[in-house]
């Protein structure tokens, strides 16, 4: 049976009808004749010859139909035409060429006339159709296999072809009626019945659309890709409910059937039994022939959905069932980490990164989704030095790796060690984040090393980059002030903070030292009055505010000041020096 025809160009259908071709040369043009006079005869022998030897380099042409055997050929058939005018078969040979050669029109007079001389060749039909749907012709096309259905037998295989030509159009009443021609001879078949539902539903016609589907079904009963088409087409269309006791159906034959089940669970979550939805998810994901890859996309896809309280329970019960069913599979952790991240459960997050790392460790993704939940979630530097090495060995060219490791060893106060590992991540950003932050963290790392110069050059690239960056203007003018250099720089770096961050404790401070380094106590006095009212737990703001009562000559109180920072942290070591002593060390 042949089912959907496709349009197959003239020179695909030659090998199939050479034989043929021959036959009917032979035959039609000779065999039937009556006795010739000798001119004749001359001239069927020379007829006879030129066609041989154009088929001979037509076939020669073959498989890629070179252009040097194709015109022999051509030039031949065209020569057997001049002795025997009346050759249908010849006529066919020239049109199949020309046709293959883009010269439609050329090749359409040729094929109409085979098909004058010979109306009972089937091929003929098909090859002037061919030539008029690529002319996009497709009225005329369809009346050529109108004609052929008509006066041929057993040609009822054209039907596909014809239906074909009438979709062409947008016709689609002619082609449902030539696809109803075709069920009648041919009975109940599945690509018919799809091509016919196809059309129902351009037209609208939903319930013969659903019809057609219960056909098929009821044709072939037990067939599972029946039963979910038509519940996709019940779902396409927003009638959930009306697919349900199909897919029960099929689940009764079919218990094991992964699909099914994650469909019927797709509709009991539209429909909101969210039980049963959990349960058929549940189910088609403890099925292992239901694929890996397409159980991490359902669960990504559902992650996204987050925060939803019965997603985030449903997505428990599914990645554990996951791991469950594939205990050796690196992904089947990694989608659980990425779910437990995204519902902020670091701890777990991080256990399930760390073991798919011991399945594969050359996901770079991974190592730097652990790296980053111990580093910003955690704070567990010991944890993101020793993974940050790990990773490095697998990725020594990758710079978030080394800016981990060394922000780390920064934090872990490793100074050596964190200096070159943001070099390295410095060296290796390809973007100005990457390339901003490793140069925020060297610039404190070598104001530990007292290495100054290089201090204020990171410091002055975060700037360039970020010019209201509020970590490098506080900590950068801070440090001057401390070491009592470019203070006009540093009034002008804590001014330009202050003015962005008008309302914080911190940067109030920053600029009331910078004032107290320049000599400035009163204005000093203010600002560190402001920031105790901001934040009065800080044992460095409350310092700072009790060395500037000292210099403004209010000792008592600088040194009520001093004995209450004691108590609370980050105090500078000179503390209780100044305490006792009730004199200000710097």
């Amino acid at each position: 049976m042949k089912l959907n025809m496709p349009f197959v160009s003239p020179f695909q259908r030659v090998i199939f009808v050479l034989v043929a071709v021959l036959i009917t040369f032979s035959t039609d043009s000779f065999a039937q004749k009556k006795k010739k006079s000798n001119r004749e005869e001359r001239k069927i022998r020379e007829a006879t010859f030129y066609f041989t030897e154009g088929v001979k380099y037509f076939i020669l042409s073959e498989p890629d139909f070179d252009s040097e055997n194709m015109d022999r050929a051509l030039m031949l058939f065209k020569k057997s035409l001049e002795s025997d005018p009346s050759n249908s078969t010849a006529h066919f040979k020239i049109a199949t060429i020309l046709a293959g050669r883009g010269d439609l029109d050329n090749a359409l007079n040729n094929a109409n006339k085979a098909l004058e001389l010979d109306p009972e060749n089937p091929y003929f039909y098909t090859l002037t159709a061919d030539i008029l749907t690529r002319k996009s012709n497709f009225a005329e096309a369809a009346q050529i296999y109108e004609r052929m259905l008509g006066n041929l037998e057993d040609t009822d295989e054209y039907l596909f072809d014809l239906a074909a030509i009438y979709l062409y159009q947008g016709d689609y009443e002619q082609g449902l009626d030539v696809y109803n021609r075709a069920e009648k001879i041919f009975g109940v078949n599945p690509e018919v019945i799809r091509a016919k539902q196809q059309i129902y539903l351009k037209l609208n016609k939903l319930d013969k659309a659903i019809a057609e589907g219960e056909k098929l079904v009821g044709a072939f009963p037990g067939e599972a890709a029946f039963v979910m088409s038509l519940a996709e087409i019940f779902v396409s269309n927003n009638r959930e409910k009306d697919a349900i006791p199909h897919l029960e159906k099929l689940l009764e034959a079919s218990p094991n059937n992964p699909e099914a089940r994650l469909m019927l669970s797709k509709i009991y979550q539209r429909t909101g039994s969210d039980k049963k939805a959990s349960q058929n998810m549940e189910e088609a994901f403890a099925n292992p022939d239901l694929s890996l890859k397409l159980k991490l996309e359902l669960i990504a896809k559902y992650i996204r959905e987050l925060p939803n309280n019965e997603t985030e329970e449903m997505l428990h019960a599914l990645t554990d069932q996951l791991i469950e069913t594939h205990p050796d599979e690196a992904n089947a952790y990694v989608i659980k980490a990425d779910f437990l991240n995204a519902i902020k459960d670091s701890e777990g997050a991080r256990d399930n990164y760390l073991k798919s790392l011991d399945f594969e460790e050359t996901n770079f993704n991974v190592w730097q989704n652990l790296l980053t939940i111990e580093f910003q979630d955690l704070q567990d530097t010991e944890s993101v030095i020793k993974h940050s090495e790990s990773a490095l060995e697998l990725f020594p060219n990758q710079a978030v790796l080394y800016f981990y490791n060394g922000a780390a060893n920064s934090v872990s106060k490793n100074y050596e060690e964190a200096a070159y590992a943001l070099e390295q991540s410095k060296r290796l950003a390809n973007n100005d984040e990457l390339l901003k932050y490793s140069s925020m963290y060297l610039g404190d790392v070598y104001n530990e090393l007292k290495n100054y110069d290089k201090s204020e050059q990171a410091y002055e690239a975060v700037l360039k980059i970020d010019p209201t960056n509020d970590y490098v203007l506080n900590n950068y003018s801070y440090f001057l002030a401390l070491r009592e250099e470019k203070l006009s720089y540093a009034d002008k770096l804590s001014t330009r903070l202050l003015e962005l961050n008008p309302e914080n404790a911190n940067y109030l401070d920053t600029r009331a030292w910078v004032l107290f380094k320049k000599g400035e106590y009163k204005q000093a006095r203010k600002l560190l009055e402001k920031a105790i009212e901001k934040n009065n737990k800080s044992g460095v703001i409350v310092e700072h505010y009790g060395d500037v009562l000292f210099k403004l000559g209010e000792v008592d109180q600088a040194v009520k000041q001093w004995m209450k920072a004691k108590g609370m942290d980050d105090t500078s070591d000179l503390i209780d020096k100044k305490i006792a002593d009730r004199k200000l060390y710097e």
